[in-house]
């Protein structure tokens, strides 16, 4: 069965046009980043690569990236407390609103305890490392805005595949 030239050019042109389509969407509601530094441990390692949604709804314990409020370059941390939340770390055990949570990504804790409100508009994120973690603790709030997106997926390296809720 022979396809003529136009029948060829025809789906390439759609192919062309869904491939254009998909990068734009891609553009506008993904980004990438590598991870630098130590703040994240165990959950990330300098190199780490990851996929951002631009898009999603910011919960509490997503890990997400913005631009820092006290240095020219992004962060990437924890969400702790959405705005309204009353934040406590007492004798190493975070409390949320009252509720205690057991942090399972944490190697070792060395939190200093503390109590904070967070205003709305506001998030208060901690790194995994709190122990090498510049976050909240030392630049306060960040600004809702701040936010560059949420992490889904760590693809690199592939043998350390994970997907984030």
């Amino acid at each position: 069965m022979k396809v003529s030239h136009s029948k060829r050019f025809s789906r390439l042109k759609i192919i062309l046009i869904i491939l254009f389509v998909m990068i734009i969407i891609g553009r506008f509601t993904l980004t990438t980043a590598q991870i630098e530094g130590e703040s994240m441990l165990p959950t990330f390692f300098t190199g780490d690569k990851v996929f951002i949604s631009k898009f999603s709804l910011i919960d509490r314990f997503d890990i997400i990236v913005f631009n820092s409020p006290i240095e020219s370059h992004v962060h990437i941390k924890r969400v702790i407390g959405m705005p309204g939340d009353e934040v406590q770390v007492k004798n190493d055990v975070l409390y949320v609103n009252g509720k205690k949570y057991k942090e399972t990504y944490l190697n070792e804790h060395s939190t200093e305890d503390l109590k904070v409100t967070v205003p709305e508009g506001k998030l208060y994120v901690m790194g995994d490392n709190r122990r090498e973690s510049n976050d909240s603790r030392l630049y306060g709030f960040i600004s809702k805005e701040a936010v560059i997106g949420e992490v889904k997926l760590k693809y690199s390296p592939l043998n350390q595949l994970s997907i984030f809720n």
